[in-house]
């Protein structure tokens, strides 16, 4: 689904000589693949002619996890679970989920034969907007939660220090839309509260990486965190994580230091698509002079 299906490509094509059965393939449908009107979105229409697309690129007849990307209120709920359902029937799908979708829209699905299993929402030590409602509700209907951003785009890693240059080869030095979040908190009090967790980290006997990603992990109804990785000893560092138990004592110190800046209003939720988590949104002091 990312770059209009290259990245699906790539996958398919590192997966060729892999036995199909040994691995778990999960793709999204919603964003654009064209320019046309039907190109994006949950219409019927969308949803079969890109899980047909994507099972071409990836190169198999099956994927395990189909998920919506977010939700689309111009297309009847109706239509968009049928449709999945649909998918399931045929054996082109296995198991069915969303991303970023509130509680309510999540209840709407909970008739469908083929039921939502999981829910990909944004969820970190700083951002929780899903605790209120979104995961009680998942949580009563066995829906696991497939986290991303457990770094806070990289917030979390401690590597951005206060009114400092961000390191090379970082996100926010890399230029583009991403980092722009970052430009505006590095003067911040958020940034210099995050390098308290240093310590907390260090008496794990963790990095700050694996602190969050455990962190994350460790709540209740969350199955995976989904972390990106610009270097192989990242992903090795990621993995370690797993497995890792912090006690009632460090869960606790974690809420401690980072106190107000912890963002639970789950209204924010049904926004994500237009709004900016509000750890990433903190205007800059204003400068001297």
């Amino acid at each position: 689904m990312y770059a209009q299906g290259a990245a699906e490509q790539l996958l398919g094509e590192a997966l060729a000589d892999v036995r199909r059965s040994s691995v778990e393939i999960a793709t999204k449908v919603y964003l654009p693949t064209g320019t046309g009107p039907n190109d994006r979105g949950l219409s019927r229409k969308h949803i079969v002619e890109s899980c047909h697309a994507s099972l071409r690129r990836l190169g198999t007849d099956y994927v395990d996890l189909y998920q919506a990307h977010r939700f689309d209120s111009r297309v009847r709920l109706e239509e968009t679970l049928v449709a999945f359902d649909d998918l399931v029937r045929q054996g082109k799908v296995l198991y069915l989920g969303v991303s970023e979708w509130t509680a309510l829209r999540l209840a709407g699905e909970l008739g469908l034969r083929s039921r939502i299993v999981s829910n990909q929402p944004q969820y970190n030590m700083l951002w929780r907007v899903i605790e209120p409602d979104v995961l009680p509700l998942c949580r009563k209907e066995g829906i696991g939660q497939l986290a991303f951003q457990p770094l806070a785009q990289g917030v979390l890693t401690g590597k951005y220090r206060p009114r400092r240059t961000p390191p090379p080869g970082s996100r926010a030095a890399a230029g583009g839309r991403a980092p722009k979040f970052i430009g505006r908190v590095l003067g911040t009090e958020l940034v210099e509260r995050v390098q308290g967790l240093r310590p907390i980290a260090d008496a794990a006997g963790l990095s700050m990486a694996q602190l969050a990603i455990a962190w994350t992990l460790q709540q209740p109804g969350v199955s995976a965190a989904i972390t990106g990785a610009s270097r192989p000893e990242q992903v090795t560092e990621n993995a370690e994580a797993a497995g890792r138990h912090l006690d009632a004592e460090v869960l606790q110190r974690i809420d401690d230091l980072l106190g107000g800046l912890i963002d639970r209003d789950p209204s924010k939720t049904a926004r994500m698509m237009a709004v900016e988590p509000s750890w990433q949104s903190t205007p800059p002091p204003p400068q001297p002079g």
